[in-house]
């Protein structure tokens, strides 16, 4: 699991192919990251997840495209070597990643009104978290998509919290605070198998939707700004605190 982790950032990483959303308008230091945490709190039964950066964390948000097709999806994202059975997945291959997202044009947390306004559906460009099953995929820039599957497949074992979508994506509702120079995500133990024994790394990612075009992923990874370890080498596991 570690060793294919590896590979497939490795070919986002250095994927030097270009796609429409690849203009390079939030490159910045908002997305240079200088530190990735996690942290165990075993007393309180949570985990906190951290990434510090050297701008103002969350600072930068997608600007607005109007439509789904096309919408641009910033990230701060925790690739894990947790098996995606540890969340509510079903057995599936892929890597499991707790991204931490904005997106203006959407909102795909139905269960969740993250900015308190007492409407469900209009909080798309707060950040918020999910859980991810990404896979290579040639079709796009940074080489990597959320992993799909066919809406009338009834063997696909989601998350009861999934936002209804045909890709391996769950809308947990994880507290998200930003202060500063770090973003976090308060992850309780018991809503991953009580799993604090893996490897991580911290990427900054931007991603687009497409609704368009069949020969193309739903969701892709088109860029990758910084990634914590400098290597790929997931060189991360949990401090116990």
């Amino acid at each position: 699991m570690k060793s294919m982790l590896i590979l497939l950032l490795a070919i986002m990483l250095f994927s030097t192919s270009k796609s429409r959303a690849q203009d390079g308008t939030y490159k910045n230091d908002d997305f240079a990251i200088k530190e990735v945490r996690i942290t165990d709190k075993s007393d309180l039964g949570v985990m906190v997840w951290e990434i510090d950066v050297i701008g103002t964390a969350g600072k930068t948000t997608p600007k607005k495209a109007g439509q789904l097709d096309g919408a641009p999806v910033l990230g701060y994202v925790f690739p894990t070597t947790l098996k995606p059975t540890d969340v509510g997945f079903g057995e599936t291959d892929g890597i499991l990643a707790l991204a931490l997202t904005s997106h203006p044009d959407f909102d795909d947390t139905p269960l969740w009104d993250e900015n308190n306004d007492r409407m469900f559906d209009n909080d798309g460009l707060v950040w918020h978290p999910h859980w991810v099953i990404l896979t290579k995929d040639e079709r796009v820039a940074g080489r990597l998509a959320v992993k799909q599957f066919k809406k009338a497949d009834d063997t696909v074992v989601l998350p009861p919290t999934n936002p209804g979508m045909p890709m391996y994506m769950d809308s947990p509702g994880f507290p998200v605070t930003t202060s500063e120079k770090t973003i976090r995500v308060l992850v309780p133990n018991y809503r991953m198998n009580n799993q604090s024994n893996f490897n991580y790394d911290g990427v900054t990612a931007l991603m687009q939707v497409n609704t368009s075009k069949e020969n193309m992923p739903m969701l892709g990874v088109y860029e990758v700004y910084s990634v914590a370890s400098g290597d790929l080498s997931l060189p991360y596991t949990v401090k116990q605190q």
